[in-house]
């Protein structure tokens, strides 16, 4: 579970209704007064569909159900990957290229995809051209849903500014009571409330994770692109190791355990 992201959203919105009670004078009418519904249903609901008449409807619902990946997002890590990469190499060098079957049997199926290419004998520059496609295709899908939650953040200010555009309107209309100016107008900008509460609190922040878990990802499949590679011509694990190393931090590096090709 991504703790990150509750907690974040969880203390946005916690702040936002909490400032508000407090310069309400800490009456509950002041957070009831920024309910509105039809405000909600202007911004929400034109925001939504916006982004719908952008995108096919199997696009755009992959990209809601991507919220729940976000939740709980693959355990992509560079360090159990080299870590996974070390221990083939040292299989392969005692028992010989086959013997991989059976060991990546439980390994990242992207990782074993690219062993089983070995395992058969498929020259080395095919293997990394179909795993560097299969990549390249995982980040493209990645960034369109990432890409998909940030045209929601950009939709969901403007239609808060249609929102408001149509309360002055009203209020314009009803000018001759001076009473109902105030309450009319403060609907009028809850609009714009809701457009830039939803667009910084929700869709921006899920936009930004999609964004950094691709990274991640990606680095992970590099990672494991150049292990295969490595393995298939037959490198020593240790110059294999210290190769993958490159590719984390030097703070973790003492983290991956040393390979041993003897």
């Amino acid at each position: 579970m991504e703790l990150g992201l509750l907690i974040g959203l969880g203390a946005g919105i916690g702040f936002t209704i909490i400032s508000i009670f407090l310069a309400g004078d800490m009456q509950i009418g002041a957070i009831v007064s920024f309910l509105d519904a039809p405000s909600f249903m202007i911004t929400v609901g034109g925001a939504m569909a916006s982004v719908i008449g952008s995108y096919p409807m199997a696009k755009f619902t992959n990209a809601l159900k991507s919220f729940t990946k976000v939740l709980k997002p693959d355990n992509a890590d560079p360090i159990t990957a080299i870590k996974d990469i070390i221990e083939l190499a040292n299989v392969a060098r005692k028992e010989g290229l086959l013997a991989l079957d059976d060991k990546s049997a439980d390994m990242d199926p992207f990782l074993r995809k690219g062993i089983m290419l070995v395992v058969d004998g498929t020259d080395q520059e095919l293997v990394r051209n179909v795993l560097e496609i299969e990549m390249g295709y995982i980040e493209d899908r990645h960034n369109e849903n990432a890409g998909i939650w940030e045209l929601m953040a950009g939709q969901f200010p403007a239609w808060g500014m249609i929102g408001t555009l149509v309360g002055l309107v009203i209020m314009l209309q009803n000018m001759d009571d001076p009473s109902s100016i105030g309450p009319k107008m403060a609907v009028a900008l809850i609009t714009t409330f809701y457009g830039s509460l939803f667009a910084n609190w929700l869709a921006t922040p899920i936009a930004n994770k999609m964004k950094a878990y691709n990274k991640q990802e990606m680095l992970v499949k590099e990672v494991t692109i150049e292990g295969i590679l490595s393995i298939a011509a037959g490198e020593n694990p240790r110059i294999i190791e210290e190769k993958l190393k490159v590719f984390i931090a030097p703070s973790l590096r003492e983290t991956v355990g040393e390979g041993s090709g003897e």
